[in-house]
């Protein structure tokens, strides 16, 4: 594979599907039945704690915010409410779509839908969108989530840390639906049954957003817009800074997530605006373990995955290199060194040329 196409509707897509690389059998580290059911107890508690803090937080930065604006004392109360708008956004809508987050159903769900109109992600498509990235993680052509192309666009990576391209995409995709059209590539995943609540969430989104344009207008200032809006975009950061490291640099088109998922250490405020998804190679071996078990679920499992990134900074200097080379080497990637106490890849699933594969 030289040109990679990750069009849900192009050639790749319909190769993985022709040759059994979509809806494949992945591997997971045995973990008794037992013990993963243990693990995959909801806890309403920890979860209605986490949002309280989340949404007390947003109200007191941005009343403080208001309270100091037009004043540069207002501009450390915005940064962080956008961290926690336009990025822990990101985790929360990730969380309760899973629902993993509550045990109470309809909790994750009023999450699900705040969260997901945060972040500018339309809840019935990305509900779908999201199962599909379960099923084909990093699958060219049938993932649609693949945060990073080869060779990779690197002036929309780093204009993606202003929301610039992601915020844009999703303005984009909610006026398309709010006119009551899908676009095609939904359309290979979403059900036609679900079409009329995506253009329904679109047209409700679109009001919404026409308020508080409307209330900037009037009032003659973008306050308004510093609340709902602009923190997508000034607040995206730390989402894009995580969001790459989940598979940036790392196989495509493998059934073995310890190829195509990274899991890194990181501290204890991205953690919780990331909401432990740091521990991305077990969300992805087993996607049902709510996020405050995955440390636990890290602990059983390490033995058989690669040994972690210990920081944020260690991630980027491993897969920073990497997506330079695959500017001019599209087959190149970090391959992740198991321990001698893991089982190892399976190299028939998983062949690679010599010399592409960092550490080779």
């Amino acid at each position: 594979m030289t040109t990679r196409d990750y069009s849900m509707l192009g050639e790749d897509g319909r190769r993985a599907v022709e040759t059994g690389l979509a809806a494949a059998e992945w591997y997971h580290t045995e973990v008794s039945r037992k013990v993963m059911k243990d693990l995959m107890q909801r806890n309403d508690k920890a979860a209605i704690v986490d949002t309280l803090i989340l949404y007390g937080a947003m109200i007191a930065l941005a009343a403080a915010g208001i309270a100091l604006w037009p004043s540069l004392w207002s501009a450390p109360f915005w940064l962080v409410y956008g961290v926690l708008y336009g990025s822990a956004s990101d985790s929360r809508w990730h969380e309760c779509q899973h629902g993993t987050a509550f045990k109470t159903p309809w909790m994750n769900e009023v999450v699900y839908q705040i969260a997901c109109f945060m972040i500018v992600r339309n809840p019935n498509t990305w509900r779908w969108s999201h199962a599909r990235h379960h099923t084909d993680t990093y699958i060219v052509g049938r993932d649609p989530e693949i945060a990073i192309m080869r060779p990779p666009a690197f002036a929309k990576v780093i204009a993606n840390f202003f929301g610039l391209v992601d915020s844009y995409n999703g303005w984009a995709r909610m006026l398309l639906n709010a006119s009551g059209r899908i676009h095609p590539e939904e359309a290979t995943f979403v059900p036609p049954a679900e079409f009329k609540k995506v253009i329904f969430v679109a047209r409700v989104w679109v009001v919404i957003y026409a308020a508080t344009f409307a209330l900037a207008y009037m009032i003659g200032s973008i306050l308004p817009l510093m609340v709902i809006g602009l923190p997508r975009l000034y607040g995206a950061w730390h989402h894009i800074m995580t969001g790459l490291l989940q598979h940036g640099g790392l196989a495509d088109n493998v059934t073995d997530h310890r190829l195509n998922a990274r899991t890194v250490y990181m501290n204890p405020f991205s953690r919780f605006v990331y909401w432990n998804m740091n521990y991305h190679v077990e969300h992805h071996m087993f996607p049902m373990v709510p996020y405050h078990a995955l440390p636990k679920l890290h602990a059983l499992i390490k033995h058989d995955l690669p040994a972690p990134n210990p920081s944020i900074a260690h991630g980027f200097r491993e897969m920073w290199p990497a997506l330079k080379r695959q500017l001019h080497n599209e087959e190149y990637y970090v391959r992740r060194v198991l321990p001698a106490s893991a089982k190892p890849y399976r190299e028939d699933f998983h062949q690679t040329a010599l010399g592409q594969v960092a550490g080779e």
